[in-house]
């Protein structure tokens, strides 16, 4: 891929920033309704994405992959500090807390539908001459809100894979006996080593992992057509 190749991809940036930002809040809004306020004293229930940015997570992965594939595949922010001791009820508070941050993916990725029916007929009946400023932006944000789905759809799938640290790995304890599940919790950051040799070595994982995205791609895909008669006219 050359260099007009990576500005072309731009698009994923703002997109993926939102999303992770928003993932990260979800887990501390809800940590918060169950008790648990250290999100919020923190300072990370905001949408300012200075405090919810990880380094490798958030950008050196992302961009990597950008290059590579030409999609985010794999993305995360700074977890959003809990304090469980906060909860009532531990088992029933941490799986709440712990699917917030999918569902609200799955949930971006909806309203990014909607942006994208939106825009194609602002682009339809805009009149916009083809290389203006107008119809650049047009461009620029249905293939933003386009990407979004899939990205978003990505990220919620990835984030359920039930390897510590991602947010699975929680709803998995919850299932193993009170021993086995101190231990499984104790693999912390070195799942991501696991993860990657998944993706990377195990060529089965991968062809799972997209089927999986793909399936749950459809229905958005689906919404979109009720409204836009030739899909082959958005930027997906």
């Amino acid at each position: 891929m050359n260099l007009s190749g990576y500005l072309d991809n731009l698009h994923i940036i703002p997109i993926l920033i939102f999303s992770v930002v928003i993932h990260e809040m979800a887990h501390g809004w809800v940590a918060l309704k169950c008790g648990d306020n250290t999100a919020k004293d923190m300072g990370r229930l905001t949408l300012n994405p200075v405090p919810h940015i990880d380094l490798f997570g958030s950008i050196l992965v992302p961009l990597f992959s950008i290059i590579a594939t030409g999609r985010v595949l794999i993305a995360w922010a700074k977890p959003v500090p809990i304090d469980p001791r906060n909860f009532s009820n531990y088992k029933r508070d941490d799986s709440l807390v712990t699917v917030a941050g999918p569902v609200s993916n799955l949930l971006i990725a909806f309203a990014c539908s909607v942006m994208v029916i939106i825009f194609y007929y602002i682009k339809v009946n805009g009149n916009f001459a083809e290389g203006s400023i107008g119809f650049e932006f047009v461009e620029f944000m249905s293939k933003m809100f386009g990407a979004g789905i899939f990205l978003n759809v990505t990220l919620a799938i990835f984030n359920l894979i039930p390897i510590p640290p991602l947010d699975g790995s929680h709803l998995f304890s919850h299932l193993l006996p009170e021993e086995a599940a101190f231990r499984y919790r104790q693999i912390g950051f070195f799942g991501i080593f696991i993860i990657l040799i998944l993706f990377n070595y195990v060529p089965a994982f991968p062809r799972l992992f997209f089927t999986v995205i793909l399936f749950f791609v459809q229905p958005y895909i689906e919404f979109i057509a009720l409204f836009v008669p030739d899909l082959s006219q958005l930027n997906f």
